[in-house]
């Protein structure tokens, strides 16, 4: 059944959740059996600040997509502590939340803050390629620094989280990145029929695929916006500056879900 959710982050819509501006937001899931609302409300927060965090540092890495290409530039002063910096100051802006400010010892303080480690690290990693002099394009674009921030998150964090941004098949250009059998049925019953609310989330209760443990598992739809489409849209079939085909999408198109998957505590 469907129910609205009240959450203290905003609607998501377009490509990503910098790009929302409502501060309610819709949510659709079946009755959660032996859950309060509380604890379901908590669990929805906390899987929406950590991808609001993943699309943060994302977004650094867009807005520097020429610096980072700059073939005659050395170095580039896009430290791991800079780019943290730069995403903490986005997730507040779009949150009007610190993360720095919720507690540590809390679980959604302790994730936050491995996946802030995260990106700080694979920064850091990243050196010697992003300053790389007389190279242009160097194929360290968003969705790359997306994935290697989710794969050193889950090092850190394996036994109580897991966080991957996955497509309907079709899109997927990383095998490691394919959608199980729980978000397929997600994104091609609902994300992709005529009657899904643009925006809307989606989170239950379901078995994680890779350990069969009880999870609870939150997906988010990203949409195309006009910047997506220089590799992702027309001509269909023509080879983008990454290598890929491009897919033929259009502006507003669903182009990606984060899936974050919270484990349960075991009774």
């Amino acid at each position: 059944m469907r129910f609205r959710l009240q959450a203290s982050f905003p609607r998501l819509g377009t490509r990503s959740l910098l790009a929302a501006l409502a501060a309610a937001m819709l949510i659709a899931a079946p009755f959660l059996p032996h859950r309060t609302y509380a604890e379901e409300q908590t669990e929805v927060e906390i899987a929406l600040s950590l991808a609001a965090m993943l699309q943060s540092a994302r977004s650094v890495i867009s807005n520097n997509q020429d610096l980072i290409n700059d073939s005659e530039r050395g170095d580039k002063g896009l430290t791991g502590d800079k780019v943290l910096a730069a995403a903490i100051e986005a997730y507040k802006k779009e949150t009007s939340r610190d993360p720095m400010a919720i507690a540590p010892s809390s679980r959604h303080g302790r994730l936050l803050r491995a996946e802030m480690a995260a990106i700080k690290e694979v920064m850091d990693e990243s050196q010697e390629l992003i300053n790389e002099k007389g190279l242009g394009f160097k194929g360290f674009i968003p969705a790359i620094f997306g994935r290697l921030i989710t794969e050193r998150l889950k090092e850190k964090v394996a036994t109580e989280m897991s966080m991957k941004v996955t497509a309907p098949p079709e899109l997927v250009r990383n095998r490691k990145s394919r959608p199980d059998a729980w978000e397929l049925e997600i994104i091609e019953g609902k994300f992709l029929t005529s009657s899904w609310t643009r925006g809307e989330i989606y989170h239950e209760i379901a078995k994680d695929a890779e350990n069969g443990r009880d999870a609870f598992r939150v997906l988010v739809p990203e949409y195309y916006s006009a910047s997506c489409l220089t590799c992702h849209g027309g001509p269909e079939g023509e080879i983008d500056i990454t290598g890929y085909p491009k897919e033929g999408a259009s502006e507003g198109d669903l182009g990606g879900v984060i899936s974050i998957t919270l484990f349960q505590s075991k009774q």
